[in-house]
């Protein structure tokens, strides 16, 4: 039985560790975080991807904890407005940061 008790605590600290080395903090993001964060940026670049009026190619998408930023070179201000308003309108996406630039 000591023996048993014995384990069972050791099992116990090791999961609690794994658990807490996913949790994330003010910097970085835990293991949920960074796959919602990936789903997040994939569903932004399909329907950039979709609205014939963007190129796609020129866009960049990164996610942190819901924001996303967009970065790269369009060819006009409409394009910027556009690519900000379809990013805005993706579930889950918190905040939008445009760091897009005109040609």
């Amino acid at each position: 039985m000591k023996l048993f008790n014995g384990f069972a605590t050791l099992t116990l600290a090791v999961l609690l560790a794994f658990l807490l080395g996913c949790a994330g903090t003010a910097t970085t993001e835990g293991t949920g975080e960074y796959v919602d964060d990936s789903v997040i940026t994939a569903k932004v670049k399909a329907a950039i991807f979709d609205e014939p009026s963007l190129k796609s190619a020129e866009i960049n998408v990164e996610t942190f904890k819901g924001t996303v930023q967009l970065t790269g070179f369009v060819t006009s201000q409409a394009n910027i407005n556009k690519a900000v308003a379809v990013a805005r309108s993706v579930k889950g996406v918190t905040s939008v940061r445009n760091d897009m630039r005109l040609k």
